[in-house]
């Protein structure tokens, strides 16, 4: 279920930066859209880390490294 909320999360944060950098270039700075977009989009990024975070200590997921180990 977390991985489920993580890729919505990364999901929500890709959205959000490419309707930042639409209205960037639609708007030619006559709105703030923009700005609400990116911010958005770092209260997103700031949320999906503290929940990393929270996850990892809770024990609902657990790292692994890129190599496995041998055995």
């Amino acid at each position: 279920m977390i991985k489920i909320i993580i890729l919505v999360l990364l999901a929500l944060i890709m959205i959000s930066l490419t309707a930042g950098m639409i209205t960037l270039i639609k708007d030619r700075n006559k709105t703030d859209r923009t700005v609400k977009f990116l911010t958005i989009r770092i209260a997103l990024s700031v949320s999906l880390f503290i929940l990393l975070f929270l996850s990892f200590f809770m024990g609902w997921i657990q790292p692994h490294g890129l190599i496995p180990p041998s055995q």
